[in-house]
């Protein structure tokens, strides 16, 4: 009997603590909150670029022969005009003594030639009475004009060959200015490919060195075909022309992450697709008084992109499902799951085109543990402490 009235307490105190805990309500869960507002946004387009000097010339002889000297050094800056190579010239000068000889020669058979002209007229002229009077035969006398004719040709001959001597002399004299390469434009010296005692020529495949302007570079990037859609149709501007002109100044991002200390101009695009690799060219001009950027550098050339009186949220504060963009907004203290519409993404930040207005107020972060319907405590912060972080 007692056994019995044990077995009946123990019942009677476990649904009274059941009644308990069915009557203890949890607390809502604390999380952050922003309200959205208008505001302008600015971002950037990144892309790799490649860098070259305004003005890239290559180096190349205009006769073969050895390098006998070297005048400059790599990375030396020159004028237009300065010596850079000099040639080995004994082969020219024993060609330039050859083809004075020859001029000699060929004046001295000129001479000669005039001279056979002068006996032949001679001759002609001493004949042409004699003949009229019938003292000698007109045989002789024809002969004479036939040897005078003769001799005139021997002259223009030796004329002619007097021509050849002189433009072959000149030739080779250039040949031997030739010998001294000099440098084409103001730049600094590039990679020098061949030193003294090495045989160039005017067909070799590497120039002697190359020569490059950079007091302003050029920087080179592309936009696939999508991007340049999106550029035409987005950037302000009428066609290509106004587009590019109406662009404001362009960044560049070093090597090591830093920012060039000057501000760039897009001047040009190709306007075609290459076919190659499915991109257009743009082309933006730096001015590089400090000599920083060489030929040959890299960067990331950053676009601006500005957005005025958007909506803009911390990207922490959506999440994504079956393709859609979500986030949580309030009404009152309870959470409601709203798609959102992207505009673009910036520096962590989502621009809104649709599903929120100014004053809204969204979960801000750890939406991951939240539930449509879920009643919260919500705690007001700012949006840049939710970025910070």
């Amino acid at each position: 009997m007692q056994i019995c009235y044990v077995c009946i307490a123990i019942v009677l105190l476990t649904s009274c603590n059941a009644e308990q805990q069915k009557d203890v309500v949890k607390p809502p869960r604390s999380f952050e909150v922003i309200e959205v507002a208008l505001q302008d946004v600015q971002g950037f387009y990144n892309f790799p670029a490649e860098i070259s000097g305004i003005n890239n010339n290559q180096v190349k002889p205009k006769i073969s022969g050895f390098i006998q000297s070297l005048f400059v050094d790599e990375g030396a800056h020159v004028k237009a005009g300065q010596k850079l190579f000099k040639l080995e010239t004994n082969i020219q000068t024993q060609n330039a003594t050859a083809a004075n000889a020859q001029i000699n020669s060929a004046t001295a058979s000129i001479e000669a030639a005039k001279a056979s002209v002068s006996a032949a007229e001679v001759e002609v002229n001493k004949l042409k009475p004699l003949v009229e009077k019938n003292i000698v035969s007109g045989v002789q006398l024809e002969t004479a004009k036939a040897n005078l004719l003769m001799a005139r040709s021997q002259l223009s001959q030796a004329e002619a060959n007097h021509q050849v001597a002189q433009a072959n002399y000149q030739g080779v004299n250039e040949n031997i200015k030739f010998s001294t390469v000099t440098s084409p434009i103001d730049g600094i010296v590039g990679k020098i490919n061949y030193r003294e005692g090495s045989l160039v020529s005017p067909v070799d495949p590497l120039p002697l060195t190359t020569v490059s302007d950079v007091s302003e570079i050029y920087a080179y990037f592309s936009l696939n075909e999508k991007q340049y859609l999106y550029f035409f149709q987005n950037f302000p501007g009428a066609d290509l022309d106004e587009k590019i002109a109406n662009m404001p100044p362009i960044e560049l991002e070093l090597a090591n992450g830093t920012l060039f200390e000057e501000k760039g101009k897009l001047e040009t695009a190709t306007g075609q697709i290459d076919p190659n690799t499915g991109t257009i060219l743009f082309r933006v001009r730096f001015n590089n008084k400090s000599r920083l950027l060489s030929n040959g550098s890299t960067g990331k050339i950053k676009v601006p992109r500005v957005y005025k009186q958007v909506i803009a949220m911390p990207e922490v504060a959506t999440y994504e499902q079956q393709g859609f963009v979500y986030a949580y907004k309030l009404n009152g203290d309870t959470v409601k799951s709203t798609i959102v519409t992207v505009l673009d993404k910036i520096d962590h930040k989502i621009l809104v085109e649709k599903g929120l207005e100014a004053g809204d107020r969204i979960v801000a972060k750890g939406i991951g543990s939240l539930q449509n319907g879920e009643v919260i405590a919500p705690k007001a912060v700012t949006m840049e402490s939710i970025l910070k972080n």
